[in-house]
């Protein structure tokens, strides 16, 4: 079994940061050492991290829909997306594939099959750089997602269900107002027919979610599939989850959802560009403000994948008493401990040599090297 060693690197373990060398055997990390070594690849003192697990993120979605009524071929989109996400540094990648047709996305179903299916072939194929798995992101208020949840829950490669409803005047634009602020300009519509969608969005709502939530958690149950809930934002949404046996809170709004998801032990989720922004987009609670209040377990790129990195480096700047090891567990060994990866996510001997060299220029972190499975991938 061939044999790679880095040496002159300040690898990033569990609770520490170990100037030194670190060995790879075939696919796992075979030694980690202290202290100055004459063989191997030098990192001149770069960083050694362990390779970044993102739990959801809809960068695939934004490649193959690029803009509005613009569908790019999937397998095109995967490769894109695949470079993006190892060039930021991850090496396991949750593809957040939603499901559920609404008037925007009619036939949702038909786009849902040829994603799955660029995954799929990237996968058999052999080309892909990270490890992809799905995520399914289950749109409660429509009425072919039960139909769509059948087809790909029980998969190999599909290891997450959320379950969200994003019917204006709740969760995350729990303001009507805010909401019609946010979207009138962005949908195009005037005043009338913004109402109309309103209308319809609720009408939807309340003839769909409550049943095709019920079928969605008992059916995961069934597959041992783990369940998230998404935007969280009153003790009952929390309480809800709970009963339902969700694992991981997404994104919670307020600071109460947070509080309370985390006395009921579920791993709570928020974006990184949050943190990079220092702000939410949607004007909702701050990432930062949790970490704070030691309530965040979980980044995700959400939307921009070198925002993990970035976000685990920019938060022991505005955390007092964060170190780097803790930040960096919240884009490593966290989500990997919630998805039951225990072979990953962190720095040690036997773990998957899943690896990322970082230099900081500026402050900014930069990704100098990547290997998954000990082979180099970007």
């Amino acid at each position: 079994m061939s044999e790679t060693v880095f040496r002159n690197a300040r690898m990033v373990l569990a609770d520490e940061i170990v100037e030194g060398s670190l060995a790879v055997a075939g696919e796992s990390i075979a030694a980690v050492q202290s202290g100055a070594s004459s063989q191997g690849e030098d990192f001149e003192g770069d960083y050694l991290i362990p390779g970044l697990v993102e739990l959801h993120t809809d960068h695939l979605e934004n490649h193959y829909r690029p803009r509005p009524g613009v569908f790019w071929d999937p397998v095109a989109s995967l490769h894109a997306h695949d470079v993006q996400i190892a060039g930021s540094g991850i090496t396991t990648v949750f593809d957040a594939v939603r499901i559920g047709s609404d008037p925007d996305l009619p036939d949702m179903g038909q786009h849902v099959e040829k994603l799955v299916g660029a995954i799929d072939a990237g996968r058999d194929g052999g080309w892909l750089r990270a490890e992809h798995f799905i995520h399914l992101r289950c749109e409660l208020p429509t009425p072919d997602v039960i139909e769509q949840f059948e087809a790909h829950a029980g998969l190999a490669h599909t290891r997450l269900a959320s379950i969200m409803d994003h019917t204006p005047g709740q969760r995350q634009f729990r303001s009507m107002e805010d909401y019609k602020r946010f979207y009138k300009d962005k949908m195009g519509r005037s005043q009338a027919e913004l109402d109309a969608y309103l209308d319809a969005r609720q009408a939807e709502h309340d003839r769909y979610s409550a049943p095709n939530r019920a079928h969605i958690v008992a059916r995961a149950k069934e597959l041992d599939l783990p369940l998230a809930s998404h935007d969280d934002t009153t003790l009952l949404h929390v309480e809800e989850g709970v009963a339902d046996g969700v694992a991981i809170s997404e994104f919670p709004t307020t600071l109460e959802a947070a509080s309370a998801a985390h006395d009921a032990g579920l791993a709570i989720l928020m974006g990184a560009p949050n943190v990079v922004r220092g702000r939410s987009h949607s004007g909702n609670i701050s990432a930062t403000d949790l970490v704070r209040a030691n309530l965040l377990d979980i980044l995700s790129s959400d939307y921009v994948p070198f925002a993990l990195l970035q976000a685990a480096f920019v938060l022991p700047q505005r955390v007092d008493g964060l170190t780097l090891p803790q930040a960096l567990a919240t884009v490593t060994r966290n989500p990997a401990k919630a998805a039951s990866l225990h072979d990953r996510g962190e720095i040690a001997v036997g773990k998957r040599a899943d690896l990322v060299r970082v230099k900081v220029v500026g402050g900014m972190p930069v990704v100098r090297g990547v290997w998954r499975q000990g082979t180099r991938v970007s």
